[in-house]
């Protein structure tokens, strides 16, 4: 359990010493007042109780906070304005934040699954493999692996999954794009397809299949195979630039192949939920909150494109998942309620809340003051790559690993800093600026300068670095440790403790952002600390536990960046 928890369960058992009415209450809320001179949390349980007991909410929490005042964990509970009781902890309380960091490491913050854990497919990036994946796959690729890892974080079994849509009519016109550029025909030819794509990568294409098999031009489907084969290969060279793996790819094409589709269609007739119109086949999606009804089969034979998603999600849901998430784009707002009504008429014990969407907005790219719209590789649009390689300029001394490295950390930080559902504007100038206005540099920065000060004492006392913690704890009883009392010391306690809280509630909301938003605020506490302090001229005992409260936020601070999928590095 964390500190807060703790707490909470301590004041929730104190309460049954005011009799029976209290009995039914089964968690104490606690939050952190906007002034820390109000004390380390306020507590709304009066006001929450006042209505159901029939008593006035201040005088109610007069009454439980004199039950609170006398327990060991808690300095004074002082009620404050309509009813709400602020609690001071009692000296050392808050600080005991910084050993259980330490004595937890890595899995700090984290919960281990058990037999509530639910069994989780989140679907995200799930390209067609007709391009090079774009800007918007990149916000797609960072929100998904990032919020994979925050749902593991909380003990969830996650498997993440790439949906390719490798049928349909895109497939076709990139095939004929390809055979039109093998052909020696250019997009700037009346002969080029009419939905023909114009990107460089078409003609890179077009060169390597005619190096493998210039006497198969006019065999359309064989160039469709190399294509698709062509582009998803180049689609898993750019996620693993961004440092995004996949446990499972799933074929748009295996639905048709394995009789999904036409199975799953035959079920909807058979339910009662379609009919026909117009020579069209359509399903009542209104009976399940539609604005309209849909049509899933056109009068000239062929599906519409929420058709097979009805059958690929039913087939998760035949695969144990409890739960699906997708990350798609904003545009996909309409799909939502067509998938979600096709799988209730399909199959009553699907929650009508399956699948679950996180949908997200633009991303416009800014370089140099202007906005860049279009890349050479793509033809017309930004492309992932082009967005990591550009962030990782600007230093002529790194190796082009490196240099992905560095565009991977600023990729993955800018994506994840706001909700899904706001637009995001990515400044390449912002990304490559070292100093306070570039987010992902000032909490990389937080956690390399805390090593830094860790070196320069290791050094002046002959320590081995890795052996810190284990010297600063042993070479002083816990009973002993003295208190941090300053302003700055006990909002990084404060920031400490309510990391667990965190991760949770991003997971929760599925919402990363929240991840982003801390690590920038304890940054921000350790910058402002570090400035204001000195810590290794200090007394010796207030010295060593000034050094335990760094190695606990540097501690968070890697946690917090690995779950983000950004480097914590040591020197900077």
């Amino acid at each position: 359990m964390t500190q807060k928890q703790q707490l909470a369960q301590t004041l929730l058992n104190a309460l049954s010493l005011l009799g029976t009415e209290f009995a039914d209450v089964v968690d104490v809320l606690l939050e952190r007042p906007r002034d820390f001179a109000h004390g380390d949390y306020a507590s709304p349980l009066a006001m929450q109780l006042a209505k159901k007991l029939k008593k006035n909410p201040r005088e109610l929490a007069v009454q439980i906070s004199e039950i609170w005042k006398p327990l060991p964990e808690i300095a004074s509970a002082v009620v404050a304005g309509p009813g709400f009781i602020n609690l001071s902890l009692a000296s050392g309380v808050a600080q005991q934040v910084v050993l259980e960091v330490l004595a937890a490491g890595a899995q700090y913050g984290q919960q281990v699954p058990n037999q509530k854990s639910e069994k989780i497919v989140l679907e995200f990036v799930s390209a067609n493999p007709t391009g090079p994946l774009h800007v918007g796959h990149g916000r797609q690729g960072v929100l998904g692996d990032t919020l994979a890892n925050l749902l593991q974080s909380q003990g969830q079994q996650v498997q993440r999954e790439f949906y390719y849509n490798d049928a349909g009519v895109q497939i076709h016109n990139l095939a004929l794009s390809v055979q039109a550029r093998a052909r020696g025909i250019t997009p700037e030819d009346p002969h080029w397809p009419s939905e023909g794509y114009r990107g460089q990568y078409i003609l890179d294409i077009a060169e390597q299949f005619l190096v493998q098999a210039d006497s198969r031009i006019e065999d359309l489907e064989a160039i469709r195979h190399f294509a698709v084969a062509y582009l998803r290969a180049e689609q898993d060279r750019d996620l693993q630039a961004l440092g995004v793996s996949f446990d499972h790819f799933y074929l748009e094409s295996s639905l048709y192949q394995d009789g999904k589709v036409n199975a799953t269609v035959a079920r909807l007739e058979l339910s009662g939920k379609t009919f026909i119109d117009g020579g069209a086949l359509w399903l009542r999606t209104t009976d399940y909150g539609d604005d309209k009804d849909r049509v899933m089969r056109k009068s000239d034979g062929s599906y519409t494109y929420f058709v097979p998603d009805v059958a690929y999600h039913e087939v998760k849901w035949q695969r144990g998942f409890q739960r699906a998430i997708n990350i798609q784009g904003s545009d996909h707002h309409g799909t939502i309620a067509r998938v979600r009504a096709g799988l209730q008429a399909l199959n009553e014990g699907i929650p009508q809340n399956y699948p679950d969407y996180v949908l997200h907005k633009m991303v416009t790219v800014m370089k140099g003051g202007a906005e860049v719209k279009i890349s050479k590789r793509a033809g017309s649009y930004v492309t992932l790559r082009d967005l990591i390689e550009w962030s990782g300029e600007g230093d002529p001394t790194l190796s082009e690993a490196q240099k992905i490295e560095k565009g991977r950390d600023a990729v993955r930080f800018f994506l994840s800093s706001r909700k899904a559902d706001t637009e995001f504007v990515f400044d390449i100038d912002l990304a490559l600026a070292q100093g306070e206005d570039n987010p992902v540099y000032y909490v990389q920065y937080a956690h390399a300068r805390i090593n830094a000060l860790l070196r320069n004492y290791c050094a002046i006392g002959q320590i081995d670095i890795a052996d810190i913690w284990q010297h600063l704890h042993g070479s002083l009883a816990l009973q002993a440790l003295p208190e941090l009392t300053s302003p700055t010391e006990v909002a990084l306690l404060h920031q400490l403790a309510d990391f667990p809280e965190v991760l949770t509630r991003g997971a929760q909301e599925l919402a990363p952002h929240h991840l982003n938003f801390y690590l920038r605020d304890l940054a921000g506490a350790l910058h402002s600390y570090y400035n204001n302090t000195r810590i290794l001229v200090s007394p010796d005992g207030i010295k060593q536990a000034r050094l335990l409260l760094m190695c606990a936020v540097q501690q968070v601070l890697s946690n917090g960046l690995s779950l983000l999928g950004v480097r914590a590095p040591l020197f900077m």
